[in-house]
Formats: C-alpha cells, structure tokens, sequence
C-alpha cells in the first residue's frame, strides 16, 4: 500500500469547531473488524486510548472521540495509559483480543509507543494517533495534532510583549518523551531570543503535571527572586506555578503563559492570575480522527496526508468570551 507523508498545515479556524466535552462510554462490546480494506464495516467496537483524563485536555480528547464514534453507530471503550508504555500495550492487547474495528490513540512515547502500534496493525487494526506523534511513517493511518511551533510562537509574541521585551524568566518543560515538549520550547526560544533583554534564567521539567509545575516554580523563584515572567508549555505547570507564586505573595509581579486552552486556564484569565492560553483545537481533531476512521472502515477511503497539524488560537482577555464549551472557541 503505497502511503503519502508529510505536513499539512490546516487552517486557524479549524480551532473553532469542535464538540464540548460530554460523557464517554466504558462499553466492551464487540465487533468484528475489517481494518484491511474497509469492506463497509457496520458498527463494531472503536478503542480509544488517551494520556490521563484527570487532565481535562485529554478527558475532552476522550469524550469527543467516544461521543463522534458512538453517533456513528459505533461502540466504544476509552482506557488511559498514563504515560506508561506497559499500560498502553496492555490496552492495545484488550483492543485486539475485543476485536476492535478501529484504534484511536494518543501514543505515551514518541519511540516507545512504535511497537505497540505495529502489533495492532499487524493484527489488521487500522490507527489513528491524535495529539502526539510517534518517530515512524507509514505505520499509523493518520496522525493528527495541533500545530505546536505556530500556536509556541503565538504564545510567545504576547508573552514577550505583556513582559515589555524586557526581565529575567524561566521556562517549564513538558514530558520530555512527548515531542510537543520540544516543539513548544524550541517554538519560544525562537520567538523569545529575537530581545535580547530577556534573559532565561533557569528552566525544569514538570511532566505537564500541575502539582510538579508548583513544586518546580517554587523551586525556581527560591533560585531566581528577580523573576518577572515564566513561560510553560502547557496550562496544568502554568497553574501549578501560579499557585506558587500566590503563595510566595509574588503573583502580581510575574507574568505567566500558558498552552492548552483549558477551562481552569480560561478562569485564570479572568481572574487576572494568567497572562494568556494558547488553545489547541482538541475537541475538533477528536472528532475528525473519528471521521476518518469511518470513512477507511466503510469506504476504505484513507487520509490524504498521514500528518496533519491543525492550528491554534491565543485566548487573552480580549477574547475570551467566545471560549463558550471546554475547548471550544466560537466566533
């Protein structure tokens, strides 16, 4: 089967479609699959593999998904991994003892993950990754995520300016087996090293975890008093870090940036405790993935390009009354 790959930049306002988070199904019902050639299969079982659905990003990415599959006619069945590779092959080995006609995953390791993938497709299982990608081609149907290097310099821009191109700052990093964490970081050094009156002074990775990118801020403010900004790559550390620096009494003097466009993070905002959120478009890559994944099952039609990035949106105070469902913009 010969597989087109490359990347295809889809358009900012792809960022506001999407379904708002609803309930997903833990259903285990069967169905019998006909992932090699999409023969017109009729219902069956889609699994879908997310992050950690305590986080509100993936719990969305989860829900979206399961609520497109099952309006399909699809059942469903949503485990999560945890960024552990053992679980998500765990999982990947129920998909296939349940005869799953689809897997729709957000892979927990750009490397790790490769393996798992291959055995689900040799097992005539056709997957679709969202949100983070893996290190190999012409394994997985498609791979969907948000367009991280042009929603990090977005970020980085206001950021910069809300900081008056000018102060001493550090960074959280995200996991550093997700290929997002880099993107996003490489995505503000570039945009940030363009003023030379900002200086990085220290920087710490916090797994995307709210409660590290506390322990880690506070950490950091000890090493550093004089900072006046901090950029994430995720919303969950740039909350962490508020919390931090409200506790320290420190808050008003910093200015903190974040990316995901969460529901806390929006509050934050008009809270006047963060500074901005960049918001990827994770309820509408959820349901696309699903429709690509029906259309391959029912038509054997596959995806033009294998990755595809979609755009993000900066949400400040200016516009964030139109944030109007979880991760959900509308003009």
């Amino acid at each position: 089967m010969e597989r087109r790959h490359f990347l295809s930049v889809l358009g900012a306002g792809a960022a506001a479609a999407g379904l708002a988070a609803c309930g997903g199904s833990e259903e285990t019902g069967g169905g019998t699959s006909d992932a090699g050639g999409g023969g017109g299969t009729d219902g069956g079982l889609i699994t879908i593999i997310v992050n950690d659905p305590s986080n509100p990003y993936w719990k969305t990415e989860g829900d979206v998904a399961a609520a497109k599959a099952e309006e399909l006619g699809y059942t469903t069945t949503v485990g999560a991994h945890k960024g552990d590779t053992n679980t998500e092959n765990t999982l990947v080995d129920t998909a296939i003892s349940n005869q799953s006609v689809a897997l729709i995953m957000d892979p927990a390791n750009a490397d790790g993950s490769i393996g798992t993938i291959k055995k689900a497709v040799q097992a005539e299982i056709p997957v679709f990754l969202i949100n983070a990608e893996i290190n190999e081609d012409g394994i997985a149907m498609a791979q969907l995520v948000s367009n991280n290097a042009q929603g990090a310099a977005l970020g980085a821009q206001e950021w910069v300016k809300q900081m008056g191109e000018g102060g001493e700052y550090v960074e959280l990093f995200g996991l550093p087996s997700d290929n997002n964490a880099q993107t996003r970081s490489n995505g503000y050094t570039t945009t940030i090293s363009q003023y030379p009156d900002l200086e990085k002074v220290g920087e710490e990775v916090a797994d995307w975890n709210r409660t590290l990118g506390h322990d880690k801020a506070q950490s950091l403010l000890q090493a550093h008093p004089d900072i006046t900004g901090l950029i994430s790559g995720n919303d969950e550390m740039a909350l962490g870090a508020i919390a931090a620096f409200q506790e320290a009494g420190v808050l008003e003097n910093i200015v903190v940036g974040g990316f995901d466009g969460s529901p806390d993070a929006i509050e934050a905002i008009k809270n006047g405790e963060l500074a901005y959120t960049v918001l990827q478009p994770v309820a509408q890559f959820s349901e696309l993935v699903i429709e690509m994944a029906d259309d391959y099952l029912r038509n054997g039609t596959e995806p033009e390009q294998e990755k595809q990035a979609l755009d993000c949106l900066l949400i400040t105070e200016e516009n964030i009354d139109k944030m109007t469902a979880p991760f959900t913009y509308t003009e």
